[in-house]
């Protein structure tokens, strides 16, 4: 039986996450989890988050769950949702500054910098725009709207890794990919029939562009 970890470092919508998956994928083994031998044997991996990348970070060292979610982006097909995409870029504005897992190399900002009478959190239904043909953005057009609840947004240093884009004042990366990797800043939980689509995609998908 194929199976999914939906890894529990204490933050995230793990059982909104969790019952999404459970839909599309109703004989796949779900797993909501922190412990490391589960996480290690699943197929695939999920890493959700809300809140601040300094607890998000804090939680996993704590659990010892750093070198496991390094092991897990090499080499099965990894989700990253919204704080769990964060954390996987180097540092992060947020509470001061704080150093992230490193993952995939770039920078997180506060929209602030340049949208400064944006209200803030970027909340609610926003435009998404796939680019190029990943096997994620099967069924799911240019014209489609995902959930949004940030206040920062990734800036990676190689913009051939950028999957979609999103404008609240700025055009901003709201996917990310490499390799077996894909992270996005949208909720796909929150997002009804399209992030159904996009959960179910991964679940189908082996990890290959």
């Amino acid at each position: 039986m194929h199976s999914v970890a939906i890894i529990d470092y204490g933050m995230g919508n793990l059982r909104s996450v969790a019952k999404a998956v459970e839909y599309i994928a109703p004989n796949t083994k779900v797993w909501i989890t922190n412990q490391p031998e589960y996480i290690l044997a699943a197929n695939r991996v999920i890493f959700p988050g809300v809140g601040a990348i300094r607890d998000c970070v804090n939680a996993l060292t704590n659990q010892g769950l750093i070198s496991v979610i390094r092991t897990c982006t090499q080499d099965r097909p990894f989700l990253g949702i919204c704080l769990g995409m964060q954390a996987l870029l180097d540092f992060s504005e947020e509470n001061s500054g704080i150093t992230g897992l490193g993952i995939l190399p770039g920078r997180v900002l506060r929209f602030h910098r340049e949208t400064p009478r944006l209200k803030i959190p970027h909340m609610g239904w926003n435009q998404v725009q796939p680019i190029g043909i990943h096997p994620l953005w099967h069924g799911i057009d240019k014209t489609s709207r995902f959930y949004f609840v940030h206040s920062y947004y990734v800036i990676p240093d190689d913009p051939k890794i950028i999957q979609a884009t999103t404008n609240y004042g700025v055009n901003f990366a709201c996917a990310l990919g490499k390799k077996n990797i894909f992270a996005v800043q949208f909720h796909p939980e929150k997002s009804q029939r399209l992030g159904l689509t996009l959960l179910a995609n991964f679940m189908n998908w082996d990890g290959s562009l």
